[in-house]
């Protein structure tokens, strides 16, 4: 076994989570390995040349994705009097100062066309008079939202994206095929190591990887995010020391459905953008108090005043109230919503909804350049597991659908460009990693829940050194003796890249002393661009075990690294 330094600022990170010897290990060959299968996976399978094998992997049933959920739509400059300078404006304005700006122009202006892609695909967008139905959500300045059945956009995506992949016969899907790490030899990304619904480890080797493994909201208790969503791609990157980048800034998605007991369903932004608006347990209308643009601000400012509206009258949530509303036209516009509030009781056209704010979005995650290149050679990344720069401290609402379609196609087509050029042959490479056992028993799912409770506590849309502190000890504590074990499941393989990824975000956000975006330090509640317009970085030495924090490699570098 390796030996590992520890140090009290970071954990015992072991490169692989299984023990394996590839000389005597089941083995599957592909040009193109893509881990996980969401919008942004599929649509990098769609872009690899038919001539190269490719294999998608995804851990739970391919419509299980955080891509499915989504309701509000995909935000694009379809409209004649919209502009693109106008939603990057939009995007730079939500993003805190932080985003790359080549970055933004390029994704918005890539919108109308692959909007018109999934139309061609068969998409049903929502119409009107002929002509697609429009919506507006926060920090938007005009209507540029596309939706489909009301407030099903990603199921209607994800069923029209899904036909068009399983129709290719170049590609191959598989369900429930857990990724747990990634095989890396001499400095180069080669595959995965994939355990099936036969519990057998497979190794699958390919000339290039894509990974879209979405984003990590379970680590939090209060999440719209399904349950596959454990952040386990950037913990498989982290571990094959990948860089992560801005690790602090998770989106926490204002209004999220607060019933004791229930699952945490969210409350799509656009219902707000259709005038409905946020009161506190007396009723009052408080948005207007902290921000102009009252309930149409950006996600990070009325998540945080929701959370200081919460403390103020010391209860549990807030409400949505549509009262004021077309009732006919509110039930037509937001039937999924109207469907799971009913399950409780709650008529949406004249009862107020309890909300509060749940883990949404991960806005950083695996550094890619503007064709998803990481900086590992062999590995390239799109999607919600990437922090490519567009959304910088702060996503503006429905661009992640959009980045998603843009990036899953630049990724797609550079790696397939990447396989036709390669001189690697396919073959198994000597790699192994020896088997050292724990086998006391151990309670798997009462550490996941301490875990996402500390989080919420401490990590959460407020946040500051004394608590972030705590979560980091804690989390230490956790790993001494989680880390340490080799799982035979995945429900251990999840709790061991929770943790990983739960560090990383607690070291990060002490690091990044200043408030910017969804980032929100109590303890430094202003903006510091003089010391703080900058990016955070985390990679592993994967010869010691030990991470640092840094500043990014610019995209220059990583295009060199490949």
């Amino acid at each position: 076994m390796r030996s590992y330094r520890r140090e009290k600022t970071s954990m015992m990170t072991p490169r692989y989570l299984m023990p394996f010897d590839t000389r005597r290990s089941l083995h599957r060959f592909t040009d193109v390995l893509i881990i996980g299968g969401g919008l942004a996976g599929l649509r990098a399978a769609n872009a690899v040349e038919s001539n190269r094998s490719v294999l998608v992997v995804t851990k739970d049933k391919l419509r299980e994705s955080n891509s499915n959920y989504a309701q509000g739509g995909i935000a694009g400059v379809v409209d004649p009097d919209d502009r693109f300078e106008d939603h990057v404006i939009d995007t730079m304005d939500a993003g805190g100062n932080l985003c790359d700006c080549g970055t933004v122009d390029m994704v918005i202006r890539e919108g109308p066309r692959r909007i018109e892609e999934l139309i061609r695909w068969g998409t049903r967008f929502d119409e009107a008079d002929g002509i697609l139905a429009l919506g507006r959500e926060g920090g938007h300045s005009r209507e540029r939202i596309v939706h489909a059945q009301g407030d099903s956009t990603g199921a209607e995506i994800m069923r029209a994206v899904i036909d068009r992949t399983r129709s290719l016969p170049n590609v191959e899907i598989w369900d429930n095929a857990f990724t747990v790490d990634l095989l890396t030899y001499e400095g180069r990304c080669r595959g995965a190591i994939i355990v099936g619904p036969d519990n057998r480890p497979l190794m699958v080797w390919a000339k290039e990887t894509i990974l879209c493994t979405g984003g990590a909201g379970q680590v939090y208790r209060e999440s719209t995010n399904p349950p596959v969503a454990t952040g386990d791609g950037l913990a498989i990157a982290y571990r094959a020391g990948v860089q992560l980048r801005d690790m602090e800034f998770i989106q926490f998605h204002p209004t999220v459905l607060y019933i004791a007991g229930s699952s945490r369903s969210l409350i799509t932004e656009a219902i707000r953008g259709e005038g409905a608006h946020l009161v506190d347990a007396s009723g009052h209308r408080f948005m207007p108090e902290y921000d102009s643009r009252a309930e149409l601000a950006p996600r990070d400012v009325v998540s945080q005043s929701i959370i200081r509206q919460m403390n103020v009258t010391k209860h549990p949530c807030v409400y949505l109230d549509l009262a004021h509303l077309d009732a006919e036209k509110v039930r037509k516009r937001f039937p999924g919503i109207a469907q799971a509030c009913a399950k409780f009781g709650l008529d949406i056209t004249s009862d107020r909804i309890p909300v509060r704010p749940g883990a949404h979005y991960m806005i950083g995650g695996v550094t890619v350049d503007r064709q998803g290149r990481t900086s590992l050679p062999g590995l390239w990344a799109a999607g919600e597991a990437t922090s490519s720069g567009l959304h910088g401290a702060n996503r503006l609402a429905s661009n992640s659908l959009l980045e998603g379609l843009v990036y899953g196609a630049h990724a797609g087509e550079a790696a397939s460009r990447a396989a036709a050029e390669s001189v690697n042959k396919l073959e198994a490479l000597p790699i192994q990693h020896p088997i050292h056992l724990q086998r006391e028993s151990f309670d798997v799912a009462d550490v996941r829940v301490s875990l996402k409770s500390l989080m919420g506590r401490w990590a959460g849309v407020e946040r500051d050194a004394g608590g972030l502190r705590e979560a980091e000890d804690s989390i230490r504590s956790f790993a001494a003796y989680v880390m340490s074990r080799q799982f035979d499941t995945v429900e251990g393989w999840e709790l061991q890249n929770m943790l990983l990824v739960a560090s990383c975000v607690v070291r990060s956000a002490l690091a990044r002393n200043e408030s910017r975006g969804v980032h929100f330090r109590s303890d430094f509640p202003h903006t510091d661009d003089d010391n703080w317009r900058r990016h955070l970085t985390q990679q592993i030495d994967v010869d010691g075990g030990h991470p640092k924090i840094g500043e990014p490699l610019e995209p220059n570098e990583i295009t060199r690294s490949n």
